[in-house]
């Protein structure tokens, strides 16, 4: 096998970071991680995958409970619904002038 890549902890994790940013930032799609994904698996020479496998879905459950963690915060926080409130008000307000005139013009 040609190159092969580190699988500690810390390499997996960030890799796995790196796609994530790379995503959030839309400089990879869904399908280029994916991509990404399988390259960098096929890179871990085999003795080394239950290894990889282990860092990797350990990695993966963090990231998601940390999302899960920012997404149930954010949905109990006062202050972060009334940001929507707010919006949904000044968005009604900008739409309401467009719906007078269409009837004033009719």
């Amino acid at each position: 096998m040609g190159q092969e890549v580190s699988v500690s902890y810390q390499a997996v994790k960030s890799k796995v970071y790196k796609l994530i940013d790379a995503l959030v930032e839309d400089i990879k799609s869904e399908g280029d991680v994916q991509e990404s994904v399988k390259r960098w698996w096929k890179l871990v020479h085999p003795a080394d995958r239950p290894v990889a496998r282990k860092y990797l879905l350990e990695v993966l459950q963090k990231s998601n409970a940390s999302l899960e963690a920012i997404t149930v915060g954010l949905v109990g926080f006062k202050e972060f619904e009334a940001v929507r409130d707010l919006e949904s008000v000044k968005a009604s307000k900008m739409q309401r002038p467009t719906s007078q005139a269409q009837v004033a013009s009719m």
